[in-house]
């Protein structure tokens, strides 16, 4: 520095000692300072004092020799000690010099930058208010100092700007935040751990409400929450907790909506465990409000229901939100809108990107738009997202590494939206179908569960029935054939359910039915593994004479032979062994009325697709005298290994609980001759194995076999002929499926003419 140049008010020794290297001597000219400046203050020569502070600022603190530099710092530390309270009159032009050290590439200059600035700050308190942000700004570089010295120093700094903020009532809230939202972005650890302690000191003023800005500023807490430093996490916590804490206290003044779609974007797990915690609150507070953001908010939370119990926490609160997010759902979400009260919302499909995908400016872009519609819209007139909705659920159910949970609680959704909203959802109904369907193949028999309930709600809801064919143009028709001159439903009609038996079901029903059975057809391990288990719930959830009927009436047309066989067998051990199949059994025991006999004839002509089960399903209704006829035509049928296992395993049955009132027969050899006929024909047709013997011993116990010869007139049997029964013809049409079977056999055997009849062993 040029000596020679002249500063004067400063004298050339004042000059001099700012200059020195030595700490004491620059001490010594700051006194020197002092006391000229208490001298222009007492004269109130305000020119001169804003002389020596520019000096001290162009010609000291912004000089290129780091002496000069570190004196011009303690110089304008000086004037304000001699400023006192009028120091406010010149904050300005001593803050700024000092702040552009805090960027010296020197550390200990930056620590003389931070002492001076703390002696600036110390005399001015309140009236520093009006520079806060470039004070907070160049404290959060600070903060993130590599050397402890200075770090050291801006802490007592950063305290000090806190005790008189805290004291204040002028604080600049608007002002503040921009900077706020800005600076929380920070990666740096120290950086973060000073944001968030000033946000823990505002939070406590009590002229100070920081919650009308907190949308602004949640979603870099949230970021923060995700930090390394278990210190840092700790402190955010606490943040976050106090804010919770004043959210509950007043809910009113709280903008739920706008926060709503931050929190279901985060996916780190500590981050998700508090964003669901607080999504829970939300919902329980503001109710209805967040109905719009659902299918973001289950986008979030259906992907933590399938965590085990390492996220144990996270899964109960996303168990929590999911329960009371369903809740709100009402039967009043499925009235039509009125045009005005709608409020147009952004698109979903930002709404219901995955996690990954909601980051940067597409966020920022949603946000503002959702900001946009919520200032628009009345808080009381909220519109429940159900397009939204049925696009999250159906993408979870689609997506093969969804978890077990999830798709359970993807299903409870739909069964709830059903139940809730029936006339809309059934919109959705033929884009769900399939996957419902294909549901059925789920590992998981509680999935499987679910389905069907929710397949059932289609299969019986009235709104399917009305309201499927008013969302339809004339020309969008969809029909459901059945091979072979079967029934056609067709589904863009009003009047669509052509099976006899389903008087209460809706259109869908008999669609169920054929897919049901396709899906069986194709997927043969599933019939074997799971077909039981599925109709035995199917009877349960809907009448399982509807079932039974309408399985029946399709089968009976069914084209591939192997299958109704197979099908039928299915459907017969159910029949006589299930306990849901009670009522229907009993129904079956007794063809007095026209129903029963009308059923019987229905099941009768598809159960000929296996000559077995239609025996049985004769010993089940008492038609014994028809049950020896048809073991009579068994003459004339293949005999096979697997034709001499279903009669093995019928002879197990006849011994069961359900076959009781059947054993009982035998004992009343007069009325019951062609029982005891129909069982040793069963006998002659066995090998000499174990079933063998066993309805050999079954049959010796019979009393009196003198009583077994048949009296030529039938009417002395006790169960006479019924007359809505024509038996000759159901044994007409059971020699014509056999005749079926028998061709399509040989026909795969490559044979040409019927071959004698044989044992295939």
């Amino acid at each position: 520095m040029n000596t020679e140049k002249d500063f004067s008010p400063l004298t050339p020794n004042i000059v001099r000692a700012l200059n020195d290297k030595l700490y004491e001597k620059r001490k010594v000219a700051a006194l020197e300072i002092e006391k000229l400046v208490r001298e222009f203050v007492a004269q109130n020569n305000s020119s001169q004092i804003r002389h020596v502070i520019q000096i001290l600022a162009s010609e000291f603190a912004l000089s290129q020799h780091p002496h000069s530099r570190k004196g011009g710092l303690i110089g304008l530390a000086a004037c304000s000690i001699a400023l006192g309270k009028d120091s406010g009159l010149y904050l300005k032009e001593l803050i700024e010099p000092v702040l552009t050290c805090f960027n010296d590439s020197d550390s200990r200059l930056r620590y003389y930058a931070c002492e001076a600035l703390y002696n600036i700050v110390k005399v001015a308190r309140g009236a520093v208010l009006p520079h806060f942000n470039v004070l907070f700004d160049g404290l959060s570089k600070l903060a993130a100092d590599p050397d402890p010295n200075v770090k050291s120093g801006s802490e007592l700094l950063d305290r000090l700007l806190k005790d008189i903020v805290t004291e204040s009532s002028k604080f600049d809230l608007v002002a503040f935040v921009p900077l706020l939202r800005e600076r929380i972005y920070s990666n740096n650890q120290y950086a973060r751990q000073f944001i968030i302690s000033w946000i823990l000191v505002l939070e406590s003023v009590p002229d100070i409400n920081l919650l009308d800005y907190l949308p602004e500023i949640l979603d870099g807490l949230f970021q923060i929450l995700g930090d390394n430093s278990k210190e840092i996490r700790r402190m955010c916590e606490v943040v976050l907790g106090e804010f919770l804490k004043e959210i509950k206290k007043t809910p009113s003044s709280v903008k739920f909506a706008e926060m709503a779609n931050i929190l279901v974007i985060h996916s780190n797990d500590l981050i998700q465990l508090t964003a669901m915690t607080w999504m829970r609150e939300f919902i329980q507070l503001a109710g209805r409000v967040v109905l719009p953001y659902s299918s973001g908010i289950l986008t979030a939370v259906l992907p933590c229901l399938s965590y085990d119990d390492r996220k144990k926490h996270t899964k109960e609160a996303a168990g929590a939100c999911n329960y009371s997010l369903m809740k709100l759902v009402t039967l009043e979400d499925d009235e039509d809108e009125e045009p005005q009260s709608t409020t147009s919302l952004p698109s979903k499909d930002t709404a219901n990107k995955k996690e990954g995908d909601l980051n940067g400016d597409s966020v920022c872009t949603y946000l503002e738009s959702v900001l946009c519609c919520l200032c628009r819209a009345d808080r009381t007139q909220v519109t429940l997202d159900l397009d939204g909705i049925v696009q999250v659920l159906d993408r979870h159910l689609r997506d093969a590494s969804t978890g077990m949970m999830t798709r359970i609680a993807v299903l409870k959704w739909l069964y709830h939206l059903y139940i809730k909203t029936p006339r809309k959802m059934f919109r959705h109904t033929d884009s769900l179908f399939p996957m419902l369907l294909k549901s059925l193949s789920d590992e998981s028999d509680e999935v499987i569960l679910k389905d069907l309930e929710v397949l059932a709600e289609i299969a019986s809801s009235p709104a399917g029935q009305t309201e499927y064919s008013g969302s339809r143009d004339s020309t969008d028709r969809t029909e459901l054939h059945v091979p072979d001159g079967s029934k056609v439903v067709q589904l863009g009609s009003k009047v669509v359910d052509s099976s006899p038996s389903t008087p209460s079901m809706n259109s869908y029903f008999y669609k169920f039915m054929i897919n049901l059975l396709k899906r069986f057809s194709l997927e043969r391990k599933l019939l074997e593994t799971r077909g039981a288990f599925i109709i035995r719930q199917l009877c349960l959830l809907l009448h399982a004479e509807n079932i039974f009927h309408s399985m029946a009436d399709i089968l009976l047309k069914e084209e591939d032979l192997k299958f109704a066989s197979t099908m039928v067998q299915t459907l017969n051990t159910i029949l006589l062994t299930s306990a849901e199949l009670f009522q229907l059994r009993n129904q079956l025991k007794d063809l007095r009325t026209p129903e029963s006999c009308a059923l019987f004839c229905c099941l009768y002509r598809s159960w000929c697709h296996n000559p077995v089960a239609t025996v049985s399903l004769c010993f089940l209704t008492q038609n014994y005298r028809h049950a020896y006829d048809l073991i009579q035509k068994f003459a004339d049928l293949e005999v096979t290994v697997d034709f001499l296992m279903e009669v093995d395993k019928l002879v197990q049955l006849i011994e069961s609980p359900i076959f009781t009132y059947l054993r009982l027969q035998l004992l009343d050899v007069e009325n019951n001759p062609y029982l005891i006929k129909a069982l040793y024909g069963l006998l002659m047709l066995l090998p000499q194995s174990q079933a063998f013997q066993l309805l050999s011993r079954r049959l010796r116990c019979v009393p009196n076999p003198e009583l077994m010869r048949t009296d030529s007139n039938p009417a002395s049997a006790k169960r006479t002929t019924q007359p809505q029964v024509d038996y000759k013809e159901l044994l007409q049409h059971f020699e014509q499926v056999q005749s079926k079977h028998l061709k399509v056999r040989h026909q795969r055997a490559g044979h040409t003419e019927h071959p004698d009849r044989k044992l295939v062993l």
